[in-house]
């Protein structure tokens, strides 16, 4: 059989480059002779996290679309043109079997290059609320995976296979960790531990939330666990001289740290919200409002409605955070029911189930 040949395109955001990674990783388990290559945005962080996970990768001249009038918009269609030529050149030398698209703007051209010369498309849409390029492709692609139930209210219900997100495979079993994970970060093992997570960029209504409420935090007995993301470490780091807080710009071992939290609040991205869903541990969402189609909310509220996890407005912070924490932070049982709940909606497979897709899509 000659060799597998896997073009995968996404990115823009951690949350659409982990989890094409996650699936080149389970493609080359399976094959470890198929040539990968990735397709992302010029000067979008793909460009470093995916060499840095050992692929090789190309960049498009692309860039989203903005919701106001900028010079990047106007120079939308010349990008637009500029991608699809250079798509087609890289499809015409790479000659791939299969092309799977994540997400994002640098998705768009590759994937519609790759449907005019009939290359079979799988999509992936991490969010309950499937994204303008994911939209615009889904005619054309054999199979759409996706995260969400209710997700034919935007693609054909014939191609949707309901598999979940790609995950982390070192997630799976997180409560074995926990001792290790106190050790790791040196932590008080009699007191809670909260852990903030605002994206790999960073959060910064969040981090602000967490700076106003530091003392309420001491108040309250727990230590906490704070990324602030690249964009505000500088900002915030002066606070790790307060003992209950340890202050990161990113978290490497993010096993551990999930392992030795008791309550996480988080913002909503797809990514952030099917790993908790497989760590299954009590958490307070705080999605944010400044995304593409509020997509954050969406996947706030997806959780929400089945009890599975606590959702905040940004804009209701200042009102109804202090109440809200304290009150699950001494209520043991509605602890212990967010966690199973959450747990329950995870999809520990996705990575298997989509390429399990991807499979099919090249045998038939």
């Amino acid at each position: 059989m000659s060799t597998l040949r896997v073009i995968l395109s996404g990115g823009g955001t951690g949350g659409h480059i982990y989890p094409a990674i996650a699936i080149a990783d389970e493609i080359k388990r399976r094959n470890p002779d198929a040539e990968i290559l990735f397709v992302g945005a010029k000067d979008r962080m793909e460009m470093q996290k995916v060499p840095a996970a050992g692929y090789e990768i190309k960049g498009l001249w692309i860039s989203g679309i903005q919701r106001k009038l900028t010079l990047d918009n106007l120079s939308f269609p010349l990008k637009l043109i500029s991608s699809l030529y250079k798509s087609h050149q890289i499809l015409k030398q790479f000659k791939p079997d299969v092309v799977i698209g994540t997400g994002g703007f640098a998705s768009g051209p590759l994937l519609k290059a790759a449907s005019q010369k009939k290359i079979p498309v799988l999509i992936q849409e991490q969010n309950s609320y499937a994204g303008i390029t994911n939209k615009w492709l889904a005619k054309d692609a054999k199979k759409i995976c996706v995260a969400y139930e209710g997700m034919e209210n935007y693609f054909p219900a014939e191609k949707i296979v309901f598999t979940g997100n790609p995950v982390r495979q070192d997630l799976l079993e997180v409560t074995d960790k926990r001792e290790k994970a106190l050790k790791h970060f040196a932590l008080d093992p009699n007191k809670k531990t909260v852990l903030i997570l605002g994206g790999s960029l960073g959060a910064k209504r969040v981090n602000e939330l967490v700076e106003e409420q530091l003392v309420f935090f001491k108040e309250q007995n727990v230590q906490l666990i704070w990324q602030t993301g690249k964009l505000y470490f500088e900002k915030f780091k002066a606070y790790a001289a307060n003992e209950h807080v340890q202050v990161h710009e990113f978290l490497n071992e993010m096993d551990l740290a999930y392992a030795a939290a008791d309550l996480i609040i988080s913002r909503a991205g797809a990514g952030s919200v099917s790993e908790l869903c497989v760590v299954g541990k009590p958490v307070v969402f705080i999605p944010s409002p400044n995304v593409a189609e509020d997509h954050q909310t969406k996947n706030a509220q997806a959780i929400a409605q089945h009890e599975a996890a606590i959702y905040l407005k940004e804009s209701e912070l200042k009102e109804r955070f202090k109440n809200t924490f304290a009150g699950l932070l001494q209520d043991e049982n509605k602890q212990q029911q967010l966690a199973e709940n959450i747990k329950k909606l995870a999809k520990p497979n996705a990575t298997k189930d989509i390429v399990d897709a991807v499979e099919h899509i090249i045998k038939s």
